[in-house]
């Protein structure tokens, strides 16, 4: 498979993860008596990786994630010489989908921008629970090295053909059920940049934490993995 379908397939696979995820969020989380609450939420980001796993996984490997191609990279089992590239595309699917969930979410009357959020990570008084810095940091490195080994594990060579999607996509929705009330799950610097970038603001400001805590997370499981198998390998 040439490079350019493997971008084009991560920036519709990202799209997907940022468009289901943030969308139920922003869509019908807001809403009370639709009664999806932050269980349907983590539930929606779970089935847009199981879903996009399986429909474009195949053409790139289905990351999706900075953090998940830097981890992959770190335990040799990507090119780090597409690393970037993939992280360009995985940020420009998710920017596209911030922008159409802004413009659906604009056409309810009183809609505001500002204070909806897009689905932003956030840590203090911006994270659900306002949640410490350090509180925010440590659960989105932990769960980012607990997401990554089992990537890792569930796409080993040795592990079940097929049942990757599954495994990966029911971890994300536990990760979500976990920290959404710390700091709105985020395990992704590319589904925390998009809804950044239209919020501005605090939503800027805080972004840091939501690149440095996944690919910290990433990068231990990166190097760990390989050694926790080794006589596998």
């Amino acid at each position: 498979m040439n490079l350019s379908k493997k971008l084009t397939a991560e920036a519709l696979g990202t799209f997907w993860l940022v468009l289901g995820g943030t969308g139920s969020a922003v869509l019908a989380a807001a809403f009370p008596a639709l009664g999806i609450g932050f269980a349907g939420v983590s539930l929606a980001f779970g089935l847009t990786i199981l879903t996009g796993a399986y429909a474009f996984g195949h053409i790139s490997g289905g990351h999706f994630n900075p953090a998940v191609t830097i981890g992959l990279a770190t335990a040799r089992r990507f090119p780090l010489i597409d690393a970037v590239p993939y992280i360009v595309a995985q940020l420009l699917g998710a920017v596209a989908a911030s922008a159409l969930l802004s413009c659906i979410a604009g056409g309810q009357p009183g809609f505001d921008l500002a204070a909806g959020g897009l689905g932003a990570n956030g840590y203090g008084a911006h994270s659900p629970g306002h949640f410490s810095l350090l509180a925010a940091f440590l659960a989105e490195a932990t769960l980012s090295f607990v997401f990554l080994l089992v990537i890792l594990g569930a796409t080993r060579p040795q592990a079940p053909a097929g049942f990757a999607p599954i495994a990966i996509g029911l971890c994300l929705t536990l990760i979500h059920l976990i920290s959404i009330p710390v700091t709105n799950t985020s395990v992704n610097p590319a589904r925390s940049t998009a809804p950044a970038l239209f919020v501005g603001g605090w939503a800027i400001e805080q972004l840091w934490l939501f690149w440095a805590a996944p690919v910290a997370g990433a990068l231990a499981a990166g190097l760990l993995h390989p050694l926790l198998c080794e006589k596998e390998q």
